[in-house]
């Protein structure tokens, strides 16, 4: 995971549409801890302009456009699938997604 850190925002190719999951490319945010890089892959969550936002779908700024976190739709991908950085969330926007994570994944 060499020069992709968690919080980035990245461009990322996601394949083809599975119901309602995310497909195509499309940015993403980074979940994964930094402490993982050696893996070959990396749990990422899709974005969306569209998409409603609520407790667990933050909104964060991508050129300072308000798109939605799809935490319910978090993956991991094949590093190779992950393009160019597009930004990196603000300290309360991180703070708010984990937040959002915690509720998705019921954690405390």
């Amino acid at each position: 995971m060499a020069g992709i850190r968690r919080g980035d925002i990245h461009r990322v190719r996601f394949g083809k549409a599975s119901g309602r999951s995310q497909a195509g490319v499309r940015p993403a945010v980074v979940l994964q801890s930094d402490a993982l890089a050696p893996l070959s892959t990396v749990v990422v969550a899709p974005l969306s302009r569209s998409a409603s936002a609520g407790r667990f779908r933050p909104v964060v700024a991508v050129d300072g456009t308000p798109t939605t976190v799809m935490t319910d739709q978090m993956t991991a991908v094949d590093i190779s699938k992950v393009g160019k950085r597009l930004a990196r969330l603000h300290a309360d926007e991180a703070v708010e997604l984990d937040s959002a994570i915690r509720l998705v994944l019921g954690l405390r």
